[in-house]
């Protein structure tokens, strides 16, 4: 293969932080690989990066020999951070944080895959900037930076920023990226390359629409769940849920009785507790502040309702935080 010129040639890094997803690191970088195969050019040189050089387990046992960020960052055009698992594994290990924002003012464009945008938050490096995180991730990430609001988009490329929300979103922002650099034509020949036929607009959803993630189609009832889950912290009463659906309070519980076979308190709960087990997971609140924010008058009160519905006290999703 021959090598592109080194002013053309694209260094792209990738930052692994220990528990990095495989499937979001080779959604990023292998259609890089393909476009150097299919242009016959080394157009990409892709490096695996860390703080100090040290060698990174991904979730899936495998770990992967990096280069030290500090050493080798500053040749890179752009660089991700590839994250996963919880906040346990995106601590400034080695002055990562900072590095990351010397290379920023360097030139350096800065991004963050899956959970990544939580580093990149933490380096304060998203200020003032439009940005997403993979959704299981979000209420971790506004919990601890409550002034920050990442959108539910695929990707989101705000200048010198640019996000993605892992899994397969990654195969989408880089055939973005290799459109900006090489045209749509030779982007959509590498998409082919991976029958990735289908590619997702920016702003498409992460997850599943409300009817799949409920398995309703009543439009009164999904106006309602979207509500709850957006009123975690302060929940709505039940008056109130009817007024927004245009229904009597009474009518409501008959619908939730027909098609959720569960009550509307219990339903309203549940989704709360399912955020809560998420916090406890991913979050180093305190089992209290986790209580506060899912909308439970104590941590007593909630430790009750979280070991009704599971079986399990709080302390039993958070075995990296034993603090509490």
């Amino acid at each position: 293969m021959l090598s592109a010129d080194t002013k053309t040639r694209h260094r792209m890094g990738f930052v692994l932080m220990p528990n990095f997803a495989l499937m979001s690191y080779a959604s990023a970088t292998e259609p890089l690989r393909a476009a150097n195969l299919i242009a016959g050019l080394l157009l990409y040189d892709v490096i695996a990066l860390s703080p100090e050089g040290r060698q990174v387990r991904s979730s899936s046992g495998l770990s992967v020999e990096c280069r030290d960020l500090a050493v080798d960052g500053s040749a890179c055009h752009t660089i991700f951070v590839c994250a996963g698992g919880g906040p346990g594994d995106w601590i400034d290990h080695g002055g990562l944080y900072g590095t990351l924002r010397k290379l920023a003012r360097q030139g350096v464009r800065i991004g963050g895959i899956s959970s990544g945008a939580y580093v990149l938050a933490a380096a304060q490096l998203l200020e003032n900037r439009d940005f997403t995180i993979h959704w299981e991730h979000a209420a971790v990430l506004k919990e601890a930076f409550p002034h920050l609001n990442p959108r539910q988009a695929r990707y989101v490329i705000d200048g010198n920023r640019i996000t993605c929300g892992g899994g397969v979103a990654p195969l989408d922002m880089m055939h973005a990226m290799i459109s900006e650099r090489m045209g749509s034509h030779f982007a959509r020949r590498v998409s082919d390359w991976y029958l990735h036929t289908d590619l997702g607009e920016p702003s498409a959803p992460q997850r599943g629409s409300a009817v799949e993630r409920f398995g309703t189609h009543h439009p009164a009832l999904l106006t309602v769940l979207e509500k709850m889950e957006a009123t975690i912290e302060q929940p709505l009463d039940r008056a109130t849920l009817a007024q927004l659906a245009g229904i009597s309070p009474r009518h409501l519980d008959r619908l939730f009785a027909d098609h959720m076979k569960s009550g509307l308190l219990q339903t309203y709960r549940a989704i709360r507790l399912r955020h809560a087990q998420r916090l406890l997971q991913q979050s180093p609140l305190s089992i209290s502040e986790i209580a506060f924010a899912t909308g439970f008058s104590s941590a007593s009160h909630f430790s009750r309702a979280l070991k009704e519905m599971t079986g399990k006290p709080p302390g039993a999703f958070r075995l990296k935080f034993p603090q509490d």
